[in-house]
């Protein structure tokens, strides 16, 4: 049943231009021609983030923050071991992928650390990626509040995903 919702729409909306005597085919053209703006125009911020990111872990700087932070994740009731998976997953989806992949083979998908984990990862999500993608359209250079306010939002969420781990 489902590979039939795509068919039918494309057939509703044909009807529904022929009935209103629209050209369908110019308005595709107009449609495409602004998604290939879109793409050129978010294009310069999207390779600034990757490059970000992938500094970010090469330099080790991800690794020292999740040191850092460890501390105050233990107090928190965040286990040692998603210190570093949480410090990159607002900076890079599929990092953050890869080290929940890490995460399963090491302890095993039904352990507590596996389960906060995949509650981390979808109630959080990658902040830098969608900003640089959403800001770049826009004329709002002023982004400071928006990343902590994202930021702190993925800490939070991260704290409540170990909470309910803990109690289900």
């Amino acid at each position: 049943m489902a590979s039939y919702i795509i068919p039918v729409i494309f057939i509703v909306l044909f009807i529904y231009c022929f009935v209103k005597n629209v050209n369908a085919y110019d308005h595709f053209i107009v449609g495409a021609r602004g998604a290939v703006d879109l793409c050129i125009n978010t294009f310069p911020y999207l390779v600034a983030i990757f490059a970000a990111v992938e500094l970010f872990k090469i330099s080790g700087l991800s690794a020292a923050v999740a040191k850092f932070m460890s501390p105050a994740f233990s107090f928190l009731g965040i286990p040692k071991e998603l210190v570093d998976f949480m410090v990159i997953r607002p900076f890079s989806g599929s990092g953050s992928m890869g080290m929940l992949s890490e995460l399963y083979s090491l302890y095993g998908p039904d352990s507590y650390i596996s389960r906060c984990a995949s509650v981390i990862v979808s109630c959080t999500d990658t902040v830098f990626y969608i900003i640089a993608v959403y800001f770049s359209t826009t004329k709002i250079k002023k982004m400071r509040g928006t990343i902590l306010l994202a930021l702190l939002s993925c800490f939070i969420g991260s704290i409540f995903a170990c909470l309910i781990c803990k109690f289900v």
